[in-house]
């Protein structure tokens, strides 16, 4: 299974600078053309607000990642990136949980990935993630932005989120942020 699950209804876009940490998403949750809630929270602050993680796709699918991913920080003391590569190779080599369609965003202030249910557990060049429908029109916003101003993570990810909601009908404008 290599093909990417297409998410809808959803823009999550993370940003670092320096040991600054923002991450935003939209508040829309859509069933086929149908909005059905405007004001959903899709970032989550886990152990003890030194986490972030934004998600995307299947709410339910995506509950079940974060209460897994919690466990593996806790099993691994806190370690981001150990506790996410033993979430993918779970997430992958797992019958049932190879059938969730979710992603999700996770930083701290040393680090940010992306983990997926393809078993990739990606670390972005450029300090910028980008998921969900919206998510290349905020990540091409927020690159430019790392790139050409001094503005803070958090302003990245708010100006980031405003343009992905211009340009993608499954995003609006009832933006989560979240800083560590």
């Amino acid at each position: 299974m290599s093909e990417t699950i297409p998410f809808h209804g959803t823009t999550i876009i993370a940003v670092r600078r320096g040991n600054k940490l923002a991450i935003g998403g939209d508040g829309q949750v859509t069933h086929g053309s149908v909005v059905l809630k405007s004001t959903a929270h899709k970032i989550r602050k886990l152990k003890g607000g030194n986490v972030l993680t934004g998600f995307a796709g299947s709410t339910a699918d995506a509950f079940s990642l974060l209460e897994r991913f919690e466990s593996k920080l806790e099993q691994y003391k806190g370690n981001l990136k150990r506790a996410s590569v033993e979430l993918a190779k779970e997430w992958r080599t797992d019958r049932a949980l190879r059938r969730l369609e979710a992603m999700l965003v996770v930083g701290d202030s040393e680090s940010m990935v992306l983990l997926t249910g393809q078993g990739d557990v990606v670390e972005p060049d450029d300090n910028v993630l980008g998921i969900g429908s919206g998510g290349s029109y905020a990540l091409a916003a927020a690159r430019a932005l790392l790139k050409h101003t001094k503005l803070t993570p958090r302003q990245i990810v708010e100006e980031s989120l405003k343009e992905a909601a211009a340009l993608c009908i499954y995003t609006n404008t009832n933006f989560t942020i979240e800083e560590i």
